[in-house]
């Protein structure tokens, strides 16, 4: 039997394949994301779940002058790429606001296409998700939204609504009664307003009898399923049965995380994400992979945990992602994951913190702007120390720029109350979660990058070290020109004041560790001693540490020649970490360069 796949070029090469040969695409593509995915790495479970909704979706619908919206992007691998992918599907829940936002276009403009989202993989545990359907359910606009219940985010979804969506499971009386009723009204050619007004009161009399709640038909949706995600005949038939609906419409599947791939069945969160495998063992290929300072984290935040039993742990979904697995484990009463919800978390630990235990929060950086207005009401007008850890600081290679953690240091620094740090090294992060932990004073928010750790760190030390707030470092004495470093950047910083000690320039560096408050004293010091200064961060360069600096230098009238290296204006696309920072001038050797520069160029250049 001949191949289909490579035999697709485009949507519209669907429309005139056989059920038969649907069937044997759907297989071709569960095959292609298996073994480029294992080739290559990234999302598994997710993708494998999707392959016949997609393929249904795309033989219903005339994408692109139909809207498919996908929310989450690692749940649609199998979909056409662009120009079918028409909005951004990097972080959670954003599908149903987008779509509402689409479909209205489309009246106002007094366009004719159709809007669908598929909402799923735990996106509906997340706020912006019910903001959506309130709104979409009252507008009477004509989409539909699919909720692709696959009982999983990341990590095992939690809470009410995952709750009630296995309710609605187990009371399939209703659904059976409501197709019957479908299907006799459907058989009527031309039914009466009495008949039709019959239908519709014994179909509301059943919803109140059989089901755990009516929730989206409250919101306003036309609730249809829950039926099979991987029975291709039932979703197209099922599609084609509603498209032509008016209004907002709401169709239930049910999908298996890993369908079709024996070993991410099996284990659904160990094989959401990963690297190269091998297809046959479900192992990863070649050596394993170091450890990452995620694993530092969560080793330090449990010791801590050991020590003060008020110490709380708090996740948004990603325990594992987060470094907070362990805790979770090792102290379940003290952990909390609260699904894809991080302004809940983040007023969630201040109501905690409010009543004397230590929460500490533990979310990806670019995931903490979600709940930036609770950290400002919530947490720091109020002054409560609550802990902020952020994993994916600066750079995140292949995780690209929807995960990028360029802006945390300026969204972060100019609140009020707030400590920020970064660590230097894995050491230094074991000190500060430590720290933070034991002020208990202050928020506290400190973020460390996506990357592997350096050889020979201890991953079992439970003896930690405060580290004074506002004190900077001196890792290097030299009189020509002072390099401050943040995080990262302090190891790069070292290795280019030994190259240009070479070059007869003796550089200064000193980890500043906190960026707010900054090591003023030290700073004013600093500041008449030297007339050039470079600062180095992995963060956005805009109202960044390098401003701030100058800021500060300024204020105590010192105007010394500064330049700031950092994260350029722009969006940072998919490559490397390596190569990102190399893209961005964050190496020893643009380090170097530029000092070089301004020792070389001209006095008043």
């Amino acid at each position: 039997m001949s191949q289909i796949l490579p035999r697709i070029s485009g949507p519209d090469d669907l429309k005139g394949l056989s059920r038969e040969a649907l069937h044997q695409l759907s297989d071709e593509v569960r095959q292609r994301v298996l073994e480029v995915v294992a080739n290559r790495g990234g999302h598994l479970g997710a993708p494998l779940g999707v392959v016949e909704l997609a393929v249904a979706l795309h033989y219903v619908y005339d994408s692109p002058t139909d809207k498919i919206i996908w929310d989450v992007g690692h749940q649609c691998y199998p979909h056409s790429e662009s120009p079918h992918d028409i909005f951004g599907a990097g972080h959670a829940s954003t599908s149903i606001s987008a779509a509402l936002g689409m479909a209205t276009a489309r009246d106002l403009s007094g366009d004719d296409f159709k809007v669908v989202t598929v909402t799923g993989d735990g996106a509906m545990t997340a706020g912006l998700a019910y903001e959506g359907l309130n709104n979409a359910g009252a507008s009477e606009s004509d989409m539909l939204v699919i909720l692709n219940d696959n009982k999983m985010s990341i990590a095992p979804n939690l809470g009410a609504m995952h709750n009630y969506l296995t309710g609605i499971l187990t009371n399939p009386l209703y659904n059976r009664i409501r197709g019957e009723i479908w299907d006799l009204t459907g058989k009527i050619p031309k039914v009466a307003d009495e008949v039709r007004g019959f239908a519709h009161r014994m179909e509301e009399s059943i919803k109140g009898l059989v089901t755990p709640g009516i929730l989206f038909e409250e919101l306003g949706f036309r609730y249809f399923g829950p039926i099979d995600g991987h029975d291709l005949d039932e979703l197209i038939d099922t599609l084609e049965r509603i498209k032509d609906l008016p209004g907002p419409r709401l169709l239930h599947i049910l999908t298996v995380k890993g369908k079709g791939y024996s070993f991410a069945e099996a284990n659904q969160w160990k094989y959401h994400g990963v690297g190269a495998i091998n297809l046959e063992s479900g192992k990863v290929e070649g050596p394993a992979s170091p450890p990452k300072w995620t694993k530092v984290l969560s080793n330090a935040l449990v010791e801590v945990g050991r020590r003060n039993e008020k110490v709380v742990a708090i996740t948004a979904a990603m325990p594992d992602g987060a470094g907070v697995q362990g805790f979770l484990e090792e102290f379940p009463e003290r952990g909390f994951d609260v699904g894809i919800a991080e302004q809940h978390a983040v007023t969630f630990a201040a109501g905690l913190a409010r009543e004397g235990f230590i929460p500490v929060c533990a979310i990806y950086s670019t995931f903490l702007q979600r709940g930036y207005d609770q950290i400002v009401h919530d947490v720091c007008i109020q002054d409560l120390p609550v802990v902020f850890v952020l994993d994916r600081g600066g750079l995140v290679g292949e995780d690209g720029p929807t995960h990028m953690g360029a802006y945390d240091v300026a969204y972060l620094s100019v609140l009020p109350n707030m400590i920020v740090a970064a660590p230097m090294d894995e050491h230094e992060l074991q000190d500060l979660l430590y720290t933070a932990v034991k002020q208990r004073e202050h928020p506290f928010a400190f973020r460390y990058p996506r990357d592997s750790i350096a050889t020979g760190v201890d991953l079992t030390r439970s003896e930690f070290t405060f580290l004074p707030i506002g004190k900077w470092e001196t890792i290097r004495a030299g009189d020509d020109v002072c390099i401050l470093a943040v995080g990262t950047m302090v190891k790069a910083a070292i290795a280019a004041a030994e190259e240009l000690a070479t070059e007869g320039v003796e550089a200064e560096v000193i980890n500043c560790r906190y960026l707010k408050p900054m090591d003023k004293d030290l700073l004013a010091q600093l500041g008449q001693r030297f007339s050039r200064f470079v600062t180095v961060e992995e963060s956005a360069l805009w109202s960044g540490f390098g401003s701030n600096v100058g800021a500060h230098l300024a204020a105590y009238g010192l105007f010394p020649e500064i330049r700031s290296l950092g994260l350029p204006d722009r969006v940072i696309e998919h490559a490397s970490r390596k190569l990102q920072l190399e893209q961005c001038g964050l190496t020893p050797e643009s380090i170097r360069d530029t000092v070089l520069a301004m020792e070389r160029a001209p006095a008043g250049s």
